[in-house]
């Protein structure tokens, strides 16, 4: 088992977390306890779960809680840049990260269920 701090995912959830807690610095202070708040515990979940998933031998249950945590994200995202708390510009740059962590967490999903139908299939 890897090490979760140096797993591809985690370095590219941590990295936007940290992004993100600078750019919630910069919400109007009516979102920055409300959206900001949430996008944040989003962005911490994402984490917590890939240090979960990369901890125990059957993941699907926290990587489903991370994929979970990234649809949310869409969610609080799209509406910060609909009530145009996030330029168009920084909202695409922002889901560009968040599509990619995304395409990880989904590779991840596909690679274990794999690992364990061929388990399944060795008993």
């Amino acid at each position: 088992m890897a090490q979760y701090d140096t797993l591809p995912i985690y370095k590219a959830c941590y990295d936007f977390l940290l992004r993100m807690m600078h750019v919630i610095t910069h919400f109007p202070r009516e979102y920055k306890h409300t959206l900001g708040e949430r996008i944040q515990n989003a962005c911490i979940e994402m984490v917590i779960s890939i240090y979960r998933a990369n901890t125990v031998k059957y993941k699907s249950q926290h990587l489903k809680a991370l994929m979970n945590q990234v649809q949310l994200l869409y969610l609080y995202l799209r509406i910060s840049h609909d009530i145009k708390i996030l330029p168009t510009e920084k909202y695409a740059s922002i889901v560009e990260t968040v599509d990619g962590i995304a395409r990880q967490t989904q590779g991840w999903i596909n690679s274990t269920e794999k690992l364990r139908e061929s388990e399944q299939a060795k008993a």
